[in-house]
Formats: structure tokens, sequence, C-alpha cells
């Protein structure tokens, strides 16, 4: 019996790929199981046209992303807090405050995906960001004193 997977199947292969297996293999785990179809010609072609669909999709996203890095990279902005007489914040800048300053100018980037210590002193840092694909943009914050 010939099945086209649909999965990675340890020992078998790869996705996308049709294998000569044994008919009960085939029918009472591989296909039962969700991992392949039957190899006919209408499945191929399904497949081919997803995966086609699905590599599109996937390119916009890319280019999406490092529009996203490009606009990021030339992005700076001012956080103005409190400074004791030391010249420390009172409190300190954390991921939190930096993903609100880039969600109020339009940028939805998640606290997780902030790459930064934790700032405690006036001045200017560089803070990176994950965006995926591999892409981490760095960006600069202005700490100032009230």
């Amino acid at each position: 019996m010939k099945v086209l997977l649909i999965k990675d199947v340890k020992n078998l292969g790869r996705t996308g790929e049709i294998k000569e297996v044994k008919d009960g293999y085939g029918q009472n785990f591989l296909i039962s199981k969700g991992f392949a179809k039957a190899a006919n010609d209408a499945s191929v072609r399904q497949f081919q046209t997803q995966e086609k669909r699905r590599l599109e999709a996937q390119e916009a996203e890319i280019k999406q992303a490092k529009e996203l890095a490009k606009k990021l990279e030339s992005f700076s902005f001012k956080v103005v807090k409190k400074v004791g007489a030391n010249g420390s914040l009172f409190g300190a800048l954390k991921k939190e405050d930096v993903a609100e300053a880039l969600k109020a100018n339009g940028f939805e980037i998640d606290k997780r995906d902030i790459e930064m210590d934790t700032i405690k002193a006036v001045g200017n840092y560089e803070v990176g960001a994950k965006i995926g694909f591999g892409l981490h943009p760095k960006f600069t914050v202005e700490v100032a004193s009230e």
C-alpha cells in the first residue's frame, strides 16, 4: 500500500513523502492516527496545493516581520521617571514598561519577547526584541529624570 505522509513518522519518513508500507500498518496505524493518507492522484495534488499555500503564507509573515524589524531598528523613545538624590530611579524600568511604551507607539510586542535587563539609572539603553524568524532588532530607550 502506498501512503502520503502528512506528518513526520519516526523511522519511516518526513511530511510529503510517499512510502510503500504493509496494508495493516498503513490502514490501522498511519491513516487511522492521522499520520498519512492513501496515496492517489487526488490526495497528492491536494497536499501539494496546501503546502504551496502554507509556504506563501509563511513568506508573507517573514516579509511582515522584516518590515517590523526595520521600523523597530530606527525607533527610539523617551521614558520619564522619578529619580532619587543619588541619580538612581525610584523603581526600575522593566520589560512591562517598555512593552506598554511600544504599544502606545503602535508596536504589538509582548513583554516576554523584549530582551533587556532591568534599568535602574538615567541614560540611553539599547533594548532588543524577538519578533520571530530569527529576527532580533534593537532600538534605543532614553531614560530621563522628571
